[in-house]
């Protein structure tokens, strides 16, 4: 088991279960009680966790939006497929609109070797582009960025998106249903994405399965908005097809 995998099993029991022993830990990854406790270290150094004596315990409370750094470790391998048919339904040249959160993140890495013009809306995907530069053009956006989450927000973000038109919006999703629409966990966070639809002449929502029937706290739109969905096999049959009959073309990674 590599060290990814092996911490983004750590977080899932911790999270699941609220807390969890060095030595249960150990059992269940098949490692040895020290690199687990490094791994303990090392994810609490990122927020992902708490660490205690003998072990760690959950920072999420019930109802609340996960950390950034949480879920960075969760379903790795579901968010880099679907960025991936993200990037293969983007056209070099276009100008794209990207979102914010752990999805958009991994679409970041694709679009920066890509002859495309990116504004990202979040400080790490900023960063990403920044720290390797390649063919993509980067336009940075003003605002203020939601504390551990990087994602900008407020009036110069705002500002931003209504000066400019994109191609193409990428957003990501907090809960998306065909009854509810667009919604997500921050009032802020969803007045920047209803902008960036606004100012995109085509809106891709890149998701996992797990956030189609959910219904978060703000209201971003209608999924009449969405033209394209880009999801992985886990998504609920039928909320997929009261999407597609809503008009939302469904595309599976």
């Amino acid at each position: 088991m590599s060290n990814a995998d092996r911490q983004g099993l750590i977080t899932k029991v911790v999270r699941d279960s609220g807390g969890a022993t060095v030595q249960q830990l150990a059992e269940l990854t098949g490692a040895s009680e020290m690199t687990i406790r490094r791994d303990l270290d090392t994810l609490a150094a990122q927020g992902v966790l708490e660490r205690v004596r003998g072990g760690a315990r959950s920072l999420l409370l019930r109802g609340e939006e996960p950390p950034f750094a949480l879920r960075a470790h969760e379903a790795v391998g579901t968010k880099r497929r679907i960025a991936a048919k993200v990037s293969a339904l983007i056209a070099d040249g276009e100008s794209v609109l990207l979102d914010s959160g752990t999805t958009c993140l991994e679409v970041a890495r694709l679009l920066r070797e890509r002859p495309v013009t990116v504004m990202p809306l979040s400080l790490q995907a900023i960063q990403l582009f920044g720290a390797a530069p390649g063919p993509a053009t980067l336009v940075v956006p003003g605002g203020q960025p939601r504390a551990a989450e990087g994602a900008l927000t407020g009036p110069l973000t705002l500002a931003s998106l209504a000066a400019l038109r994109f191609d193409t919006a990428v957003i990501g999703c907090c809960g998306l249903s065909a009854t509810d629409g667009l919604t997500a966990y921050d009032l802020d966070d969803a007045a920047v994405k209803k902008a960036g639809i606004a100012s995109a002449r085509r809106t891709l929502v890149a998701s996992d399965g797990s956030k189609l029937g959910r219904t978060a706290f703000a209201h971003v739109g209608p999924s009449t908005l969405l033209h394209t969905l880009v999801t992985d096999d886990t998504a609920p049959a039928d909320e997929v097809a009261a999407l597609m009959d809503a008009g939302t073309i469904v595309t599976t990674a």
